[in-house]
């Protein structure tokens, strides 16, 4: 009986612990203290290349792999760099694991629906969350501290089945984002938990700046293709323009190393114009030596190895792996460096300097996370494991969901509906049920919920049946059901939508309508039902509802992205008032007839020559279903310009034989005095309070003698909160500079003679000569 007792309850408690992943005997605090590398008064270059000394050449190439080996002989510990962390700590890589004494971990909303709350201090407050939970983990011994993430490649097309995992389409957003991210998930700037005293001069300042936790921004450069046609991530060459490359493709990175100081970047399987990413010098070392990246690249897993195996660009895998080394990347996800580098360098492609600059940027990165010198090094004191799941992270997550809901149609204010006059309510859809809505990339959750769930704590005579059997939807059976228990009901919500078995990593769409007969199920219930329609749309990527929108019977559309484990319970408190919706979309909700446009046609200019409408809502010309932007509310707000200036004296405006100037002939100093602020007012004019998006866009008149001018770009935007009947001003500071130039046909940034245009969200322009 003992023994029958105790393997139940092993079971109940999920089996005995394992050992944990990470058994860090800290070399410093031990019997290895005395090696100059641990003396932690140096400079972190001179501790990193004194140990680098002290290592045989085996002992390097066995470092150039993400499942790096331990030197026992230093006491230097095996370290596995490949965790995740995209939007909560995620077991896709094996640095995490779930089994131990942390058992699951904060699902926070997909990115691409955090994006769509356009707040730049809750996207650091999430980021500084999960990396609260990940030095938890780590001081557990279920995770390391090096995360790859966050994917911050531009959405460029609307197909693409990882765009759900990026910030958008808009290069300036997502590179609020990246900043934002890195800023709080290295130094857990923002944090919400309720006894932070994280982050001092010791991270945040001096020539060794200190890591809390590493970020990796990925994917470098224009990865946004999956599977289409021939063509996949893994022998993909985008051919991209200067111009394109310049104002679009690389911003992001450029400002999540610049201004965010990510410590890692990771480069991508596909080619940059005829060369692999990851062997493409010119592309690495712009970030290393241009944007003064101070920490190691990686390659995507197995992105070495394509190299030559998928790419074809080298002869043999030793070129493969010398091709990647010489041009920068220092550590191949995956093994292909590990297994071929010994041989590349006693055929003479590599020396081992070439060995040793790659294991200076890893050492280096390791010894600013405190890898070497202990926990009390690096704060993991302030970070135990009730942290992970605890209840401020998990109202963060709820508040996060909610912002980033987007009310896309609201005709005759159908919603909010009030949850004490509704008698009865039908609830449609097998998304409706389910607890896999968190999207790709998503670890344990704290709580599994779905939006029957939330709906049910709110209103008790919810009836629910799937209507389809499946997301695919390829049956009409039970849609009889759905009609029935439709016309029965007061009101009707249907969840439909999207999974991961229509779009994630490795998978891209070939139709952006709704799976299968999903479309008709709504039309049915819609054409039958006593009152019209709310349809939620499950999805990453944007979807074809252009029927929905035209449909009388179909009265309200909601977007909620992938919503993770808070996603049943932020769309019952919008569905019946409780929250005022205000997420704005970060993405062009582009027309079933864009699928005519090739996917591997990497332009974002349009071109009317052979009838190529451009993409993403800074080059499209055709129509759209959604803008980039928009976004309903329950209430109404207004805007103005308070205060903006009409002329602005600008150096060479009035020498200039041409009607632009480069911005690399304008002195710094005369870009920073030359700065202004607009000002803009927003009044809430409705009875109920709300937050709202307010976009401050520039765009300049046609027939400038540059070609491919963007039709408006983003240059700054802000998310205030106006109570009902009141007041807020908006405050931008605007550089012109960077924010009215774009990139001319050489990816050279320019800016445009005399005339532009300052556009606020509401599309009041106001002219500003130069």
């Amino acid at each position: 009986f003992f023994f029958f007792f105790f393997a139940v309850l092993l079971h109940a408690h999920g089996g005995p612990p394992r050992k944990p992943i990470y058994e860090v005997p800290y070399p410093c605090l031990h019997r290895h203290g005395d090696y100059e590398f641990c003396n932690n008064s140096l400079p972190i270059d001179r501790r990193s290349r004194s140990l680098i000394s002290l290592l045989t050449l085996d002992e390097k190439i066995r470092l150039l792999c993400s499942n790096a080996s331990g030197i026992s002989r230093l006491g230097i510990p095996p370290y596995l760099w490949w965790s995740e962390s995209l939007h909560g700590i995620a077991d896709n890589g094996p640095g995490v694991s779930f089994q131990g004494s942390i058992r699951s971990a904060t699902n926070f909303p997909q990115v691409l629906l955090a994006a769509a709350t356009f707040n730049r201090s809750l996207w650091r407050a999430v980021a500084s969350a999960i990396g609260v939970e990940a030095l938890a983990m780590h001081s557990v011994g279920q995770a390391g501290l090096t995360y790859f993430a966050p994917n911050i490649n531009i959405f460029r097309d609307p197909r693409w089945g990882r765009g759900q995992e990026t910030p958008g389409e808009d290069p300036y957003v997502a590179s609020a984002y990246a900043v934002e991210y890195v800023k709080g998930f290295q130094w857990l700037d923002g944090v919400v938990s309720r006894r932070r005293t994280l982050g001092n001069g010791d991270f945040h300042g001096g020539g060794d700046r200190r890591l809390m936790l590493s970020a990796c921004c990925k994917h470098l450069t224009a990865y946004d293709l999956e599977k289409w046609g021939q063509f996949t991530r893994y022998n993909f060459n985008a051919v991209i323009t200067p111009q394109d490359m310049a104002d679009t493709y690389q911003v992001p990175f450029r400002s999540c190393v610049e201004k965010g100081g990510a410590s890692c970047v990771m480069c991508s399987y596909n080619s940059v114009n005829g060369v692999p990413a990851c062997a493409n010098r010119r592309l690495l070392q712009q970030a290393r030596t241009d944007w003064n990246l101070r920490g190691y690249i990686a390659s995507d897993c197995d992105a070495v190895a394509t190299i030559y195996e998928n790419q074809n660009f080298t002869k043999t895998p030793e070129d493969a792996v010398a091709a990647a080394l010489k041009a920068g990347t220092d550590i191949n996800c995956g093994s292909y460096m590990l297994r071929h580098m010994k041989s590349a360098f006693e055929q003479g492609k590599v020396s081992e300097g070439d060995i040793d600059k790659a294991v200076l940027n890893l050492l280096s990165v390791q010894f600013r996370l405190g890898i070497f010198d202990g926990a009390s090094s690096r704060g993991d004191e302030f970070a135990p494991e009730e942290d992970v799941c605890s209840s401020d992270h998990l109202k963060l997550a709820l508040e996060a969901t909610k912002q980033g809901i987007v009310l896309l149609k609201n005709d005759a204010n159908l919603l909010p509906f009030d949850s004490y006059g509704i008698d009865s309510l039908a609830l449609i859809g097998p998304l409706a049920n389910s607890t896999n809505i968190g999207g790709d990339y998503t670890g344990i959750p704290c709580h599994q919920s779905s939006i029957l769930d939330g709906l049910r704590r709110v209103v008790d005579r919810v009836h629910y049946v799937s209507g389809c059997q499946d997301v695919r939807c390829n049956s009409t059976v039970g849609f009889a059901e759905a009609v029935s228990i439709s016309r029965r009901s007061e009101y009707v919500v249907v969840v439909a939508g999207l999974d991961l078995g229509e779009e994630t990593e490795d998978k891209d769409r070939y139709s952006l309508l709704l799976p299968g007969y999903q479309m008709q199920l709504i039309h049915e219930i819609a054409a039958l039902s006593k009152n019209p329609l709310v349809l939620v749309i499950v999805s990453g990527g944007p979807v074809d509802v252009s029927f929905a929108v035209d449909d009388p019977c179909i009265g309200s559309v909601l977007w909620i992205g992938y919503p993770g484990e808070s996603g049943g319970e932020a769309l019952s408190e919008v569905i019946f008032g409780r929250y005022n919706p205000g997420g704005r979309l970060p993405v062009t909700w582009y027309p079933e007839s864009f699928t005519r446009v090739p996917m591997n046609d990497m332009n974002l200019r349009a071109d009317p020559s052979r009838d190529y409408p451009g993409r993403t809502h800074r080059f499209y010309t055709g129509d759209v279903v959604f803008e980039f932007g928009h976004g309903l509310s329950y209430t109404n707000f207004t805007h103005e310009f308070v205060s903006v200036p009409r002329e602005l004296r600008f150096f060479g405006s009035s020498s200039s034989a041409k009607n632009h100037i480069k911005v690399d002939d304008v002195p710094s100093a005369f870009c920073a005095s030359s700065r202004f602020r607009v000002d803009i007012s927003v009044r809430n004019e409705g009875d109920v309070d709300g937050s709202h998006v307010v976009f401050l866009f520039w765009k300049v008149p046609e027939g400038s003698d540059v070609k491919g001018v963007p039709r408006r770009q983003v240059i700054g935007f802000q998310r205030v909160h106006v109570p009902a009947r009141r007041m807020v001003t908006a405050e931008f500071d605007v550089d012109p500079c960077r924010d009215l130039s774009f990139a001319d046909e050489n990816g050279d940034r320019v800016i445009l003679l005399p005339d532009h245009y300052i556009l606020q969200s509401a599309n009041i322009q106001h002219l500003l000569s130069i």
